[in-house]
Order: C-alpha cells, then structure tokens, then sequence
C-alpha cells in the first residue's frame, strides 16, 4: 500500500555565487550559494524539497558531484538529491528564450531527474548560450527545439511566473495563447508568479490543464519560500514531482501559499514616472507622463475577454492560501524573528503550527494576532504596482 505524505516545496531557487564565490545570478545575492541555500532552506525554512535552478553551470555540477563523493548528497533512484539527510532538491535551470515566434522574452523553467542528464543538457546549452557560467542566459533555438529537448533527457518544462510584465509568457511573449510559441502537451506544469493566484489565472481557459504552482523565485536566503506549495507525495523525489503534477492517483498539490496579488509588484497598471495606479487613462493624471507598466490584473482581464468559452469549465484546484511572509508582517523586524526562529525552529513551524498561546510566549498578543491572520489570509493590503510591492496595513 503506498503511503503518501505532505511536503513543503519551493521549486525556483537561485544561486548568487559558486563555491569559489564566481557569479551566477547577476541580481542575486552572493549569499546564495549551494550549501548556504541547502542548509537556510531546511534548517530556517522548514522546506522538504527545493528547485536550485542554476544547475547548468559547470562550476556548480563539479561541486554537486563532489559532495556526492564525499557522502554529503546521496542521488534518488527516483530522481533528485538528498542533502545530508534533511532535504532533497531538484537540478534545475532558468532561460530566457526569445524566437522568432516570439513577441517579448520568455523564461522557463526546466528540471532534470539526474546529475548526468543535467550534464548532457548542459552541454547541449552551452553551444546556444554566450556564457554558461551564468543564470537566466538567452538560448539562441527555437522555443520548441528546447521543449523537446528537455522531453527526450527525462525532464520537466514548466513556463516561469508566466503573468509578470517583463520575461515571462503572458506579460510579454505571446499575443493570446501559449502555443504561438510552445507546443502545449510538452508543458508540464505553469508557475504563476507575483500578482496573481488561482482564481485570478483561471480566468484563461487554456490553462485549466495544467497544474499551478506557486514559488518564490528567490535572489536572496530571506526570499526562500516566500511562496510554496504543500504536496503529496511518496517522498520528496523527481519521480513523485512529476506524478504530483499530473495528480495520480492521490498525489498532486494540496495547497498553494503565495502572496496576496496585491502585494505583489506589478498587481496593478502603474505610471512609470510616479508609480501612480491608472484605471483607463492614456496621461497619468498625476504627473502627465504617458508610459505605463501594465499591472497583471489588466493583462489577465485582456487574456480572458479574448476566449469565447466558458471559464467556468475547469478543473478543481487546491485552495490558494494568501501567504503573507513573516517579513512582511507588520512589526516583526529581524529581533523579534530571531526570537521566534530561536523558539520555533522553522517558518513553516511559525507560519502554520504554532498557537496563539504559544506565539504568545515569544511575542505581544498584537503580534501574534497578525501572524494568524497572515496564516488565514485576512491581512488588509495595500496594492503594489509598476516594480514596488504593496505593503500590509498595520490595524
């Protein structure tokens, strides 16, 4: 009888730095380096499993392989790895492609079972890549080439925080649908982003298919599990992923935890010039500037209007949790963390475990009240847009 548990998994995690602190992440910071973000996301995070999406890099695989050696990471028959026994990650990598069926740039997220299909890959995209010794570089072949790629070396292709306004599928790349530029059958999953959720994305008829999925795309130790999702599986391996994915049997995604939308950066249409929100203008009313960053909330109402079935149509989801970061919550600042992590041990402990009368040992009922309301969503907020965050109301 197969026994199924639930794990916490963040599966779009960057890298800043190799071992010999070498840059990987241009935009990420140095921190990030494999064993700093093996050991934050078990031991400060709660995390069961985890995507580290600059396995590409040379660098990176040679000292993958020699912790392998020296017994530090074990390799899954099922695929993934296990880092000193307390978490497993995934080889994966982010790319930006830009065809000639594209409109804009587009990242994706690929994800390979073993260390030796991640090295073939590597190869193969070394020689459609200016520099492979970094992250997030454009490919220069055919969106489609590379789908079929990924298939035939065993891996996953999950288009990347597919609404946001720069870089992704919907906020750039394609005029209405994903296949302008994929074939749909080889995307295995849809990572959402900031500024939107499940409800928000359901609105798009064609991706009532596929499972969503909800992570952090972290540049920094802090931003890890900032979104995550819980799911069933047999154990944290690629394996299972790809059966959670495809929701076999009882497997698959129970919860996702993200961001409210509105906290998100591009939420809302922003003005460029003063970060005023535009409803219909063509001037912004504020400062007369006439360049707007259009907020995921226009562009989705865009995508939607172009479809004539019924969104109504689709399949059942799990609940989508609106996840506020201990970060974000008001007057928890680094101290007060320490103490609850000191306490606690993990976020996932304080954010879904720990009881009013236990927080309330570490911190002011005022505190604790906030961080419960964070675990069920009813925080107000105030709306972000055009590159800054909205931020929570104190009250």
């Amino acid at each position: 009888m197969t026994c199924l548990q639930s794990f916490f998994v963040d599966l779009h995690i960057h890298l800043g730095a190799t071992a010999t602190g070498k840059p990987v992440k241009i935009t990420a910071s140095k921190s990030l380096t494999l064993e700093s973000v093996l050991n934050e996301s078990a031991d400060v995070k709660g995390l069961d499993l985890i995507g580290i999406i600059d396995c590409h890099v040379p660098e990176i695989l040679e000292q993958i392989e020699e912790l392998i050696r020296i017994g530090e990471l074990v390799e899954n028959k099922q695929g993934g790895l296990c880092y000193k026994k307390k978490i497993s990650f995934i080889l994966g990598s982010e790319i930006e492609i830009y065809d000639r069926s594209c409109k804009g740039p587009i990242h994706v997220l690929v994800y390979f079972p073993y260390v030796s299909a991640m090295k073939e890959f590597s190869r193969w995209y070394s020689m459609r890549v200016k520099n492979i010794t970094l992250s997030s570089q454009r490919i220069y072949e055919e969106g489609i080439t590379l789908q079929k790629k990924v298939k035939e070396l065993g891996g996953l292709f999950i288009p990347a925080h597919v609404f946001t306004p720069f870089k992704s599928l919907f906020g750039k790349g394609v005029k209405k649908s994903l296949s302008e530029v994929f074939i749909p059958e080889l995307i295995d999953a849809v990572e959402l982003g900031l500024s939107s959720d499940t409800n928000m994305a359901d609105n798009i008829v064609e991706l009532h298919t596929y499972t969503y999925l909800t992570n952090s795309d972290a540049h920094s130790l802090a931003k890890i599990a900032r979104e995550y999702q819980k799911i069933k599986m047999e154990q944290p391996s690629f394996d299972e992923l790809v059966k959670a994915l495809k929701v076999e049997g009882e497997r698959g995604i129970q919860c996702n935890y993200g961001l409210d939308p509105r906290l998100g950066k591009y939420y809302e249409t922003t003005c460029e010039n003063c970060f005023y929100h535009i409803q219909n203008e063509e001037v912004c009313p504020n400062c007369g500037h006439r360049h707007f960053v259009k907020g995921v909330a226009t562009r989705i109402k865009e995508l939607s209007m172009n479809k004539g079935e019924d969104v109504h149509d689709k399949r059942s989801r799990p609940p989508y949790v609106h996840q506020v970061p201990l970060q974000f919550i008001p007057k928890v600042g680094p101290k007060t963390l320490e103490k609850l992590r000191d306490y606690f041990k993990t976020d996932m402990n304080i954010i879904h475990n720990a009881s009013k009368e236990q927080l309330q040992k570490i911190v002011s009922s005022k505190i604790a009240d906030y961080i419960l309301k964070a675990r069920e969503g009813k925080l107000s907020v105030n709306t972000g847009g055009g590159g800054k965050y909205g931020k929570v109301k104190g009250n």
